[in-house]
């Protein structure tokens, strides 16, 4: 088996690569993640070694090549696809860890310029998630670190990853992708104020915290916020003590919160069932 890792957070990478190693699975790395494992004592092979061809343009293109592609692609049970990356000199690519250039932080950051932005779009990262989710059947593909101990749990107990695991981690893959590309799209979009209506509006939001129940004890909830915002929110608060946070605590603590920014003086304002019941300010 063969794993290809190329990682912006590196959380974990490292012990996670050496499991691998112990159970016989060679490591493909790019970059500065091939630097940081063979800095730690984990045997790797550049991903240059395996493409014939060199890191290119400040790294813009390190994993855009066939020997990359086709060894993620082929169905294993496609005797034509198997013959042909064999033909080819080409071996198959079992397991894909991949995160990818940290685009969102990048664009919080006070100063940043629009150079920053554009190298933090992340090309080649996308790519090779994409092709391993696409071929899931055969190849596990792994976007969050939280997920390395899944993996190494399975591969130790079975010597394989679970169809079942494969189809979440799939999953989760374009989940992810679909979120990356929606937060630069709007990033875009709003850089240009004479921008027109789009044709399509896509937003994305990530998960503030669970909710002790939704707007009855029945129902679950969830509370979310737009990526990237950073004006005064309820979405942008934390919660110091209690217990956790219902929809109609939410909601109410929303309402007193759009309330307040109606005044310049220090104020208070108490609110039951959005409404605001009562109001000092001075």
């Amino acid at each position: 088996m063969r794993a290809l890792i190329s990682v912006s957070d590196k959380t974990g990478i490292v012990s996670f690569a050496k499991e691998l190693v112990d159970m016989g699975i060679q490591i493909i790395s790019t970059g500065g993640t091939y630097k940081k494992l063979i800095d730690e004592g984990v045997d790797a092979t550049e991903v240059s070694d395996i493409t014939k061809f060199p890191e290119c343009l400040d790294g813009r293109v390190k994993t855009l090549h066939p020997a990359v592609h086709a060894g993620l692609l082929a169905k294993r049970d496609k005797p034509e696809h198997m013959q042909q990356i064999k033909d080819l000199g080409i071996d198959t690519i079992d397991i894909v860890v991949v995160n990818l250039y940290p685009f969102k932080n990048t664009i919080l950051k006070d100063g940043v310029t629009w150079d920053e932005v554009v190298e933090n779009i992340d090309i080649g990262g996308p790519t090779m998630l994409r092709a391993a989710a696409k071929n899931y059947q055969y190849v596990t593909v792994v976007v969050d670190p939280t997920d390395y101990k899944l993996v190494i749990d399975e591969l130790k107990t079975n010597k394989e990853v679970s169809i079942d695991t494969k189809f979440s981690l799939m999953q989760k893959v374009f989940m992810h992708t679909a979120n990356y590309d929606t937060i630069i799209a709007n990033y875009i979009k709003n850089e240009r104020k004479d921008f027109d209506l789009p044709e399509t509006l896509t937003m994305t939001f990530e998960k503030v915290q669970d909710m002790r129940y939704g707007e009855n004890p029945h129902q679950k909830g969830a509370f979310y916020k737009e990526i990237g915002n950073l004006e005064g929110s309820l979405t942008n608060a934390k919660q110091l003590n209690g217990k956790e946070l219902s929809f109609n605590n939410i909601n109410d603590t929303n309402g007193a919160l759009e309330l307040l920014k109606e005044f310049n003086e220090p104020t208070v304002v108490a609110s039951k069932h959005g409404n605001p019941c009562g109001v000092g300010s001075g």
